[in-house]
């Protein structure tokens, strides 16, 4: 059995967050928080691409659905789901494990550098046509998480 991603999102905790923490006093929290999303940015992006092609699903709200009940697995996250279509999946997430943990922690800004962000960048990775907004975060305070997942029809660059 694989370990969910709330798991790993928890053992990986235990050596990214000293280690940003440390980066930060060393480089100045700006600078370490740019670097830190570029080589997230950069891993999360192929793992986007990675899934679109393996999942080989022109519908784009059937594969990204499928991918974020990946994220959700475990009881790591509750949502209700908004819309649904061959170009949009759209939800709104009521109950956030991972920002659970991180509050916990007291690290809700690194639980958003480290978690929120990534959701652009693999995001990215389903293609130049797909387009996630997103207004506000539970990691940030917000009530919800709005997902908002497009296919905004620009066709390929």
């Amino acid at each position: 059995m694989t370990v969910s991603v709330i798991e790993q999102a928890k053992i990986q905790a235990q050596v990214l967050v000293p280690l940003i923490k440390t980066l930060q006093a060393e480089l100045g929290e700006a600078r370490a928080n740019a670097l830190v999303r570029k080589a997230l940015g950069d891993l999360y992006r192929g793992f986007g691409e990675a899934f679109w092609k393996a999942k080989n699903d022109s519908n784009l709200g059937k594969a990204v659905s499928s991918a974020f009940k990946t994220y959700a697995r475990d009881d790591a996250l509750a949502y209700d789901v908004i819309e649904q279509t061959a170009d949009a999946f759209a939800f709104d997430v009521t109950r956030c494990a991972y920002a659970e943990f991180y509050k916990a922690l007291g690290e809700p800004e690194l639980g958003f550098l480290l978690i929120c962000t990534a959701d652009f960048a693999t995001a990215e990775g389903f293609g130049p046509d797909v387009r996630l907004t997103r207004t506000q975060t539970i990691m940030q305070g917000a009530s919800h998480c709005d997902f908002r997942y497009r296919r905004d029809g620009g066709g390929s660059q």
